[in-house]
Order: structure tokens, then sequence, then C-alpha cells
């Protein structure tokens, strides 16, 4: 199994931290891998967040994401390390993440996770 590091992830500060605003970045092109069959997984990512000192990058986190490829886990833990990773790099005020992935044996699952209140 592959190790994720979240140090590749790139910040900058907030160019209005005196402001609540959200910022949504969608990733179409997410992939992990089954840690049971070895199959890969795809998923749509939207990341949904209001900023406090600092926002992420988008090349840095296509960088960060490109890690899962090889990665092995389930998709509860795939969603919950990325928005851990995400929070404890930037400390959003809220942030939401969706991970929408594609059926496998006609099921489709979509895990939810939530750092904050809104």
């Amino acid at each position: 199994m592959s190790t994720i590091s979240r140090d590749v992830i790139e910040t900058f500060e907030n160019p209005y931290p005196h402001r609540d605003y959200v910022i949504e970045s969608v990733c179409p092109e997410f992939t992990s891998v089954c840690p049971k069959t070895g199959q890969p997984d795809f998923g749509t990512l939207t990341l949904t967040y209001v900023p406090d000192a600092l926002c992420y990058e988008l090349k840095s986190l296509k960088l960060y994401l490109q890690q899962f490829r090889n990665h092995g886990a389930f998709y509860e833990s795939v969603t919950n390390q990325i928005l851990d990773d995400l929070v404890a790099t930037i400390k959003p005020r809220w942030m939401k993440l969706v991970a929408e992935f594609t059926p496998r044996g006609g099921i489709r699952t979509v895990v939810t996770v939530e750092h904050g209140s809104r």
C-alpha cells in the first residue's frame, strides 16, 4: 500500500480573511484502489470550504490527490483522510467533501464528510 503525504499541499494567504465566502473545487478524475479486489475505483470529489487564513493551491491539490492512484483503501477511509489532511493543512472555518464514486456491481456510493459548522 502506498503512503499518502499531505506535505505536497501548498497554501497561500486568503486575500479576504475578514469575509466569509465559499470556494468549491470539483475533481472529476479521482482514482484509488479497492483494497479487497485491487481494482481501480473512480469518482468525483467536490470540495467546498470557507477559508480562514489560508487557501489551498490547486496544482498541489491535484498532486496530493494523484497519490491515491495506487493507494488501497475503502471509500470511507479515503474520503475521511482527504478531509483530515486538508483541514490540518489550511484550517478552514468550514469544509465539506462529497465523494461520488462510480457504480461497482450496480451499486453507487456517495460519502459525505464535514468539518466545522456553517
